[in-house]
């Protein structure tokens, strides 16, 4: 199949549910716990637990609809906004985020989290903790000015983006002119935390197959910093899954704080 061909996350959307299954699910066969769960989870870990990333509000800009990236940051943000490209994330979302009959299980990613801050039999405090602090679920448009528009919102101390990025940029001009975007967003020496995968050009969800920019981590360090950013702390993992649902050969987690 050609790239050309592929579908757009943004424009196309896709089955939420059905890239939860496969990318972060505990199925037997699920590929990528290694890389999609362990790694980023043990990253925002350790990088909350040093305490100097806090304050009132943290916006997430993630794809899907996956929550293991908000378990050690709920600890930190009176209020997480979570802003969404597409409806079916969004509906996803809510229904685990309201505790309703058939929502993801995200039981496997919380006992991992707590397993790494030594409590693991706490997985319903990390997840209820996810739930207070997430109560505002918000569509956007990237593609705007303003990307909530009507709403305006306040300006993050804090803002994480999984995966976005990866999936509704096409180029490198689009990759920068997001992160300004992002910046916009954040207060003068406010963080961003991003994680997502290097050198892919697609993703599987279902029959589908979608989009995905293609870039490494020399390009993002210096997209960072040519829009203001000073970066902290980076980690590169190499690929370990074994699976033909996408092509990526790493992973990055990189935090960044704004030039005040």
């Amino acid at each position: 199949m050609a790239s050309s061909t592929y579908k757009h996350y943004h424009v196309h959307g896709f089955d939420s549910r059905q890239a939860l299954e496969h990318y972060v699910s505990d199925k037997p066969d699920m590929a990528f716990e290694e890389d999609a769960l362990k790694f980023p989870i043990e990253n925002f870990a350790k990088t909350f637990s040093k305490g100097h990333i806090n304050g009132d509000v943290l916006i997430d800009l993630s794809g899907g609809s996956m929550i293991h990236h908000l378990l050690a940051a709920c600890e930190f943000f009176k209020h997480i906004i979570v802003l969404k490209v597409n409806d079916r994330c969004i509906l996803e979302l809510k229904r685990w985020l309201d505790s309703r009959t058939g929502a993801f299980n995200w039981g496997h990613a919380t006992k991992l989290h707590g397993e790494i801050g030594g409590n693991s039999d706490q997985f319903q405090e990390h997840e209820g903790k996810v739930r207070s602090a997430a109560q505002h679920v918000v569509k956007c448009d990237p593609e705007k000015e303003n990307m909530t528009e009507p709403i305006v919102l306040p300006l993050a101390d804090c803002i994480i983006s999984v995966w976005l990025l990866d999936v509704i940029c096409t180029d490198q001009d689009d990759y920068i002119r997001y992160l300004r975007k992002f910046s916009g967003l954040l207060k003068p020496g406010g963080h961003l935390i991003l994680f997502g995968c290097l050198d892919m050009t697609y993703f599987t969800v279902g029959k589908d197959k979608l989009h995905a920019f293609t870039y490494n981590e020399d390009f993002v360090r210096k997209a960072l910093v040519g829009e203001g950013f000073v970066i902290d702390d980076c980690k590169v993992k190499k690929r370990t899954a074994v699976s033909d649902l996408t092509d990526y050969r790493g992973t990055i987690f990189i935090v960044a704080h704004k030039e005040k």
